[in-house]
C-alpha cells in the first residue's frame, strides 16, 4: 500500500497537498488510541489472569470454545478487530500449549470470532469506523446493532458448529487446570489497573454518545473520543508508556495512511465511477453491495473497498440500510478466505513468529462453509427489515 501510495506521488497522480488531505485524521486517532489500549492490555498479561480464574475447574471442550467465542467477538465491537488479534493470537496459542489443544481449531475461532463480533459495532473495525465517520449516521451505535447485532449474534453461535463439525476429535478432550503452570503473579502488574480504567472509559463515552442522541441534546461527541479516552490512562500513568508506544502496530497506521492516499488517487482517474454506471443494477443496493463487498474485498482487502464504496453513499443514496449492508458484507469477507480482512494477517503473522503456521486451505475449509451460512442469515434478517 505504501508503495502505491508513493507511486502516485511521484508521478504527479494526487498532489502533496491533496494527498494529505486525504488522509482521515479520526480514523488515524481511533486506530492510535486503539493500538496503545491493546499494546498495554497485552503487556499486561491480564487475559492470563482471566484464564487462570476461568480454568480454576475442570470444563469440557464446548464450553471453552463458547467463552473463547463470546469474549473476543464482544471484545472485538469495542476494542476493534485488529487490536483483539494482535492480543489474542498470544493467548490461544498461551492455551493451545497449557492445555494441549489443537492451534489451528483456537486460531480459526479466535479469526472468525473477531471479524463476526465487530460487524455490529461502528468501533468494530476500521472499515465500519469509516462507515460511521463518512455515512453521516446520527447515532452510528444503535443503527449498527439495530441492524446488525441480531444476526451478528446468531453468525457467532455458526462458528461454534462449523468449529466442532471440522475438529470432532478434539472435542472429546477435557480442560484440567494445571497449578504449576500458573504465571508469575500477573496480577500485580500495575497495567492491569490502567487497563481496566482504560476499558470502563471506553464504555463510558459510548454510552454517553447513544444517550445525548437519545435525549436530543444537540451535544455530539466524536467517535475518535472513545480512543482517546482508551490512550490517556497509559499514557499519562504508565512508565511503560515509551515502551507501549514503541510496540504499537505502527506498520498498520502506516498501511492506512498509504490507503487513503492511493484511494483518492484512484478515485481521481474516475475508473470507479464509470464502471459503477456501466452495471445493469444500482451499486448502493442492499442485497447488491453486500454481495460486492464480499467478493471484491477478497481481491482488494475490505478496507480499500469501503473507502472506494463511500462516496456513492450521498444524498438520497445514503440510506442506512445500505450502509449497513456495506459494513456488513465487506466485514465478513474476512471469514471467507485469509486476504479478506486485515485482522486474519495479523493472527498468521503473530503465529508464525512464535512457530505456528495456519494455511491457507484450512482456513477456507471452515470460512467457505462458515461465510455460507452467516450470509443466508444476513440476507434474512435484511429482508425481515
Amino acid at each position: 500500500m505504501l508503495g502505491g501510495a508513493v507511486a502516485v506521488l511521484i508521478t504527479g497522480q494526487i498532489s502533496p497537498s491533496e494527498a494529505a488531505a486525504s488522509i482521515n485524521p479520526d480514523v488515524m486517532i481511533f486506530l492510535f488510541g486503539m493500538f496503545v489500549a491493546g499494546e498495554a492490555i497485552h503487556r499486561s498479561e491480564s487475559l492470563i489472569l482471566i484464564s487462570e480464574k476461568l480454568f480454576r475447574r475442570q470444563m469440557s471442550m464446548n464450553v471453552l470454545i463458547i467463552m473463547l467465542i463470546a469474549l473476543t467477538g464482544l471484545f472485538s465491537a469495542i476494542l476493534m478487530n485488529d487490536t483483539i488479534a494482535i492480543i489474542g493470537t498470544s493467548f490461544v496459542l498461551y492455551l493451545s500449549r497449557k492445555y494441549n489443544i489443537e492451534p489451528s481449531m483456537l486460531l480459526l475461532t479466535l479469526a472468525f470470532s473477531v471479524t463476526t463480533g465487530s460487524v455490529m459495532s461502528p468501533v468494530g473495525n476500521p472499515q465500519n469506523l469509516l462507515i460511521a465517520v463518512e455515512g453521516s449516521l446520527e447515532n452510528p451505535f444503535l443503527t449498527f446493532a439495530e441492524y446488525l447485532a441480531v444476526p451478528s449474534l446468531i453468525s457467532l453461535i455458526l462458528i461454534f458448529a462449523v468449529i466442532r463439525l471440522l475438529y470432532p476429535e478434539e472435542f472429546m478432550k477435557c480442560i484440567i487446570p494445571i497449578k504449576s503452570e500458573r504465571p508469575k503473579l500477573p496480577g500485580k502488574n500495575p497495567l492491569i489497573r490502567l487497563t481496566k480504567i482504560s476499558i470502563t472509559l471506553i464504555l463510558a463515552v459510548i454510552l454517553l454518545k447513544i444517550g445525548l442522541v437519545l435525549f436530543n441534546t444537540g451535544i455530539t461527541v466524536p467517535l475518535t473520543a472513545v480512543a482517546v479516552a482508551a490512550a490517556l490512562p497509559i499514557l499519562i500513568f504508565s512508565h511503560e508508556r515509551f515502551r507501549i508506544l514503541r510496540n504499537i502496530d505502527w506498520e498498520t497506521l502506516i498501511f492506512f495512511a498509504a490507503l487513503f492516499i492511493l484511494m483518492q488517487s484512484v478515485w481521481n482517474t474516475g475508473i470507479i465511477q464509470s464502471s459503477a454506471e456501466c452495471l445493469p443494477y444500482s451499486f448502493t443496493e442492499p442485497d447488491i453491495i453486500f454481495l460486492l463487498g464480499l467478493t471484491v474485498s477478497q481481491i482488494i482487502s475490505n478496507v480499500p473497498f469501503v473507502a472506494l464504496a463511500l462516496p456513492f453513499f450521498s444524498g438520497e443514496t445514503a440510506t442506512d440500510a445500505g450502509l449497513m449492508a456495506l459494513a456488513a458484507g465487506s466485514t465478513l469477507a474476512g471469514n471467507l478466505l485469509i486476504f479478506g480482512a486485515a485482522s486474519n494477517i495479523i493472527i498468521i503473522q503473530n503465529a508464525e513468529k512464535k512457530g505456528i503456521s495456519l494455511r491457507f486451505t484450512d482456513f477456507a475449509k471452515a470460512g467457505i462453509p462458515l461465510t455460507l451460512l452467516q450470509t443466508i442469515v444476513y440476507y434474512i434478517f435484511f429482508a425481515v427489515l
